[in-house]
């Protein structure tokens, strides 16, 4: 995960265990006993240069968080967590009326986007929600559109797996204070 730039979890056991030559179906460490063990090695072998990027990573997010302020913004995925590898993503979680609304808007403001669907589970609950992918000033942004009904509600990325962290603008502010 740490030289590949992966932040999948599920994807990164499964690599590992093809690698070893282990059944996928074998024992798998717990996410919570990779992301130890993927912090032990960012603070050993990248002790200079990840804090750095998680600074910056985590200021363009606040960024892209005040330009889409409107939409009820949260930062989530491995650059709230510190986790953040060289190639990764910056992922915000909105909350408009309408999907729409988000198309309209990077329209309006002439931002090339790419639009999919892509499973989220609410509780135990699968359905799509649009992602919207674009460049935000040369890092990948991921915008996951929810129903606004969503955002009280506990957001997994998958039906068995924890409750994803988030922060909202000013909790992302408080990360970036010295």
């Amino acid at each position: 995960m740490a030289e590949e730039g992966i932040d999948d979890f599920a994807l990164a056991k499964r690599k590992a265990a093809r690698r070893l030559g282990a059944a996928e179906t074998e024992a798998l460490p717990a996410n919570d006993e990779i992301e130890a063990e993927l912090r032990d090695y960012l603070a050993l072998y990248q002790a200079d240069e990840h804090p750095e990027r998680i600074t910056e990573l985590r200021r363009l997010a606040l960024e892209a968080m005040q330009e889409f302020e409107q939409f009820s913004p949260y930062l989530t995925g491995p650059v709230l967590t510190g986790l953040a590898g060289a190639y990764a993503e910056i992922d915000l979680q909105l909350f408009p009326e309408s999907s729409k609304e988000v198309e309209l808007f990077l329209l309006d403001r002439n931002i090339p986007y790419e639009a999919s669907d892509e499973k989220r589970y609410t509780g135990d609950r699968a359905r799509a929600v649009a992602v919207i992918s674009l460049s935000w000033q040369g890092v990948p942004l991921r915008l996951s559109v929810f129903d606004p009904r969503d955002e009280r509600a506990a957001l997994k990325t998958s039906p068995a797996g924890r409750v994803a962290a988030r922060a909202g603008i000013a909790e992302v502010r408080s990360l970036l204070e010295p």
